[in-house]
């Protein structure tokens, strides 16, 4: 399912340049010079009107798609065992057992008991 939503980005980020491109910031671009056609049934004006809008559809299409796809990364790999190794940090995480050797803020510490010094009478 990766694969297909990875087509479809594809797919939609090439329409997206090549929709870019065509458009000049000054309003002409080469929505203008299509063979005329776009100037006789639209009119310049309609013709960058859709491609605006093409470009905010497609846009809206790839972050769609982007945010969806990430659903389907966790089921990519679940179905018959992951093939993929382990990255250093996973394999760190998974072998040591978490340790806290730093107090966290606030929390109290226990005083050693005070050492009181030995009695010289013992010794004699």
């Amino acid at each position: 399912m990766l694969i297909f939503f990875g087509i479809l980005i594809v797919i939609a980020c090439i329409l997206l340049g090549f929709f870019v491109l065509v458009q000049n910031p000054k309003g002409g671009g080469l929505a203008g010079n299509l063979g005329g056609f776009g100037n006789q049934v639209m009119g310049v004006r309609q013709t960058t009107d859709v491609l605006e809008k093409g470009t905010w559809v497609l846009a809206a299409v790839i972050a769609v798609l982007c945010l969806t796809s990430t659903m389907f990364i966790g089921s990519a790999g679940s179905g018959s065992g992951s093939n993929m190794p382990q990255s250093a940090s996973e394999r760190a995480h998974s072998a040591a057992p978490a340790t806290n050797a730093t107090p966290l803020p606030g929390a109290q510490q226990q005083a050693a008991p005070p050492v009181q010094p030995a009695n010289d009478s013992a010794k004699h």
